[in-house]
């Protein structure tokens, strides 16, 4: 008898066992669902080396879709999107129906994440857990019924992002610049083609064209050692020559540059990190959660960056293939040393005006008018990157900063970081007052 009881006995604890729901999957809170969605979009940019201006758009209509799909938490948000050119009015939910907005709008950000990027293997895995999360805790209507409408949003935005120029510029030819001495021609020690010479025609979201605060020209070429334009190469030789040791770091805080290309010989080699939008996107992740902003607040707040950083390189790249300006270590090592480099690597693109301090100034722009304007914070953006983090007593000063770092650098002369925080500035205030936003 004993020997018959005691499988017996086994057989119904597995049985009992095989029984017992699994456990439901936590669900995290709304906000934190946002901000998991926009760092595994940033990776995503990091690992697929998009350029500055096309990670900017790849943020914008992202962010947008998520926010179109999440604002309607909370009645007191109106559509941003109809707001902007070209968009017209969203989807509407059905009335009287339950829905989860958050996952909806992660639905619409994963949406139009698969069609602007290309690791849309990695972005699968990491929606499939997200997704997972939801059927744990939802009845299976309000989950259908929560993506159907997120697919929906996700659908709208793409309709206008297929119109903006950027599938239309795909196949443009090279930019090589000019042989002349004022002219931008590829630079040291990579000597790349322009990046997106045709990005001054994208189509803009919230200001009313790319040539709308487009400042004057930058100082004329001459060779008068008395001249702006002779001043400007020497100021920056001789200051790249004199650089304290917190301004060397300032200028290496802010590189951001997605794709430095390191030399060892006959070894070449790069270092992938955050864009500059990717920078200020995570600047708005920790202006959010130190804030304790709700979901449709933190959803706005990423859109509006977004868009500012996406208006701010349209304008701030019409302005630079307008005039095709030399870098400095153009001038300078023809003119002056031709052993000198910068502390930093000169992007591949035209000098006037800076594109950090354009897109920085709008960004903390509306920041500002999101946040507040002595919102001090600590900038732990690119500390997975570069190990550094730093202290800033606001957004504008964050920005200032940013603009003074491309001068220390060397790949900007300061009177283009100038004209470039000022525009951005311009950018950033006119979307704001342009816009109905809760605040």
């Amino acid at each position: 008898m004993k020997r018959f009881i005691i499988p017996g006995f086994l057989a119904a604890v597995f049985f009992l066992a095989g029984c017992t729901p699994k456990p439901k999957a936590k669900l995290m809170s709304d906000a934190d669902v946002l901000h998991q969605n926009e760092y595994a979009l940033t990776q995503v940019i990091i690992y697929d080396v998009f350029t500055p201006p096309v990670a900017s758009r790849i943020y914008a209509y992202t962010s947008l879709a998520s926010y179109e799909a999440q604002r309607y938490a909370d009645t007191k948000y109106s559509s941003i999107a109809a707001q902007l050119h070209g968009f017209g009015e969203p989807p509407k939910p059905e009335k009287g129906l339950k829905y989860n907005f958050t996952l909806a709008a992660t639905k619409a950000f994963f949406t139009v994440a698969r069609k602007v990027t290309f690791s849309v293997d990695t972005l699968k895995k990491f929606e499939d857990r997200t997704y997972a999360m939801y059927k744990d805790n939802l009845d299976d209507s309000t989950y259908a019924r929560s993506v159907a409408f997120g697919e929906k949003i996700g659908k709208y935005i793409l309709k206008r992002a297929s119109v903006d120029d950027y599938p239309q510029t795909r196949g443009k030819p090279k930019y090589l610049g000019e042989n002349s001495p004022a002219k931008w021609r590829p630079t040291p020690p990579d000597y790349m083609d322009g990046v997106e010479f045709c990005w001054g025609d994208m189509h803009v979201l919230g200001i009313d064209s790319s040539k709308q605060f487009s400042p004057g020209p930058p100082p004329a070429y001459s060779e008068d050692k008395n001249s702006a334009f002779v001043k400007q190469y020497m100021e920056v030789y001789h200051k790249n020559k004199t650089l304290t040791a917190d301004e060397k770091m300032i200028a290496t805080y802010w590189d951001d540059n997605p794709f430095v290309v390191q030399h060892n010989g006959h070894l070449m080699f790069a270092d992938k990190k955050i864009t500059p939008g990717g920078h200020w996107i995570g600047i708005t992740t920790i202006a959010c959660k130190q804030s304790k902003a709700d979901a449709v607040k933190t959803a706005q707040a990423y859109t509006l960056t977004s868009i500012g950083l996406f208006d701010a390189f349209v304008c701030c790249w019409e302005v630079k293939y307008k005039y095709s300006y030399a870098r400095p270590v153009t001038n300078i090592d023809e003119k002056v040393d031709q052993y000198w480099l910068p502390l930093l690597q000169t992007p591949p693109f035209p000098e006037y005006t800076a594109g950090h301090s354009t897109i920085s100034a709008s960004a903390a722009v509306l920041l500002t008018h999101e946040f507040g304007e002595n919102f001090a914070f600590q900038d732990t953006s690119d500390i997975h990157y570069i190990g550094m983090q730093r202290h800033f007593d606001s957004f504008i000063k964050a920005s200032d900063e940013t603009a003074l770092s491309r001068f220390y650098g060397g790949i900007h002369y300061l009177n283009s970081s100038l004209v470039g925080a000022a525009q951005g500035k311009q950018i950033g205030n006119f979307i704001w007052n342009k816009l109905k936003l809760t605040n």
